[in-house]
């Protein structure tokens, strides 16, 4: 049973942990609508409307939303009651328990590792389509990976290497960059939004649901991660200067914003041409490209690279503080936990988590193992929708100054939602993921169990000597 021991819930959430408080409820909203917008509004919906439910997409958005919202809500009440710059890990071994923390955490590594290589990678292609329509035209065996035919993909390693370098500055200038950025990119869609209102073309509605309901909920399932981000604003829980009230103001405030400008984009997108011809990678500016407006296609290319860099900033962010809390409860080396004391941030595993990220967008083939963003995702969400069931009967008298409504009705449709998601992702992800699992496994048994701090309690506490 010592793989189940749960981690002491801490009530003092405003106590000094070394991490500098320097967040508010617009900074934590601003982080999530950083994280969610991104390839989603930029690529997905027009993908998702050509392929699966043609203008009945918005349809498809609302799905989705609901769905994300089960998580969301769950994601709340353990923001505010437990906090903690592990997320999804630290309230796992809140209520489940050690192991599992342990397996969550181990996924959540995997999740954001691969998810940032892969939009840094997206990153560098809008910037190179840019360069390219100034005459500027760089070689491609810097800017593919081998399996591409090149050599390496130099952008996508040099911008995460620079979002590493602004990350260890401390908190409150990444928030305060991040901020710039979604300004840049929510202007930018809503640009998009007043062009396109005066070319939209209703008979391109119809029909209005060309594949049927199935389409529909075909289209949400494709689109779902194209609100994956809004739990990174959790581990910023201990940067909060009131986590217990504004965590659950940045978490859903965040999601319902990116929520209702994917409704519009996707209504007005399927509404100026039509829904057939939204199956390329660059949707949303194509699309203005077909009306005439060559000028805001140029401009949504900059909101994109904006988009996409407070994507790969906030999930960066996230990565590390979720190392930094792994560590500090002994499950992995101290090195992970170090805080530079003059930016309070963890800035040594911030520099070696970039390292290793951009050695993976230099050379790897991320189209092959992109799908492990996914279920790194939804079990992460399962496991935070099971915590607040548990905790609800486990320990009924933990102070929520938010409570997930309606619970535990919630909390199971945000699990059975995640796993009926998790079942249709493809088999070479789950051998990829069980490869992953084994190596996280392989850790925790041979360091993780023996170092961890509920192991060995007598040795994070300074010995009392003997009372003569």
């Amino acid at each position: 049973m010592k793989l189940f021991r749960t981690k002491p819930i801490e009530t003092d959430l405003a106590k000094d942990t070394g991490l500098k408080k320097v967040l508010g409820a617009f900074d934590l909203v601003l982080l999530g609508i950083g994280a969610i917008i991104g390839a989603g509004i930029f690529v997905l919906t027009g993908i998702a409307a050509a392929n699966h439910a043609g203008p009945a997409v918005v349809l498809s958005f609302v799905v989705a939303g609901m769905a994300v919202t089960f998580a969301a809500l769950s994601y709340a009440e353990l923001a505010a009651s437990i906090g903690g710059a592990g997320s999804a890990y630290g309230y796992g071994y809140a209520g489940l328990g050690e192991f599992v923390a342990w397996v969550i955490g181990w996924m959540l590594i995997l999740e954001y590792s691969v998810a940032i290589s892969a939009v840094s990678a997206g990153w560098a292609g809008y910037v190179d389509n840019v360069l390219a329509a100034m005459e500027i035209h760089l070689p491609e065996v810097l800017t593919k990976t081998p399996s591409q035919g090149g050599w390496i993909n130099l952008p996508a390693m040099l911008i995460i290497l620079a979002l590493g370098t602004l990350l260890a500055t401390g908190a409150k200038v990444s928030a305060q960059f991040n901020a710039i950025m979604v300004f840049v990119k929510v202007a930018t869609i809503l640009l998009f939004i007043g062009v396109a209102f005066f070319h939209v073309d209703i008979n391109h509605w119809t029909p209005f649901m060309p594949f049927g309901w199935e389409g529909v909920m075909t289209g949400a399932a494709s689109i779902f991660f194209a609100y994956i981000g809004f739990d990174a604003v959790s581990t910023a829980a201990e940067e909060t200067r009131n986590p217990q009230k504004d965590l659950p103001i940045g978490i859903l405030g965040s999601l319902a914003i990116c929520t209702l400008l994917y409704m519009l984009v996707a209504a007005l997108l399927t509404g100026i041409v039509p829904y057939p011809s939204l199956d390329v990678p660059s949707p949303v500016s194509d699309a203005l490209l077909q009306v005439g407006e060559k000028w805001a296609s140029g401009m949504i290319a900059i909101g994109a690279i904006a988009g996409l860099t407070t994507v790969m900033l906030v999930l960066y962010f996230g990565l590390t503080r979720i190392l930094f809390a792994i560590s500090r409860d002994g499950l992995l080396p101290p090195f992970f936990s170090h805080i530079n004391e003059k930016t309070g941030s963890p800035a040594r595993v911030i520099l070696l988590a970039g390292v290793a990220m951009a050695t993976i967008a230099g050379f790897a083939p991320l189209n092959d193992i992109v799908e492990l963003t996914n279920i790194g995702t939804l079990g992460a969400f399962v496991v935070v929708c099971a915590g607040v069931a548990v905790l609800r009967y486990t320990k009924p008298d933990l102070h929520r100054p938010f409570r997930t409504p309606f619970s535990p009705i919630v909390p199971i449709l945000g699990i059975a939602f995640c796993v009926y998601l998790m079942t249709n992702l493809g088999a070479e992800t789950w051998t990829r993921f069980s490869l992953w699992l084994t190596a996280g496994l392989i850790i925790y048994f041979t360091y993780s169990y023996r170092h961890s701090k509920l192991a060995a309690p007598e040795k994070s506490e300074p010995a009392h000597a003997p009372l003569e």
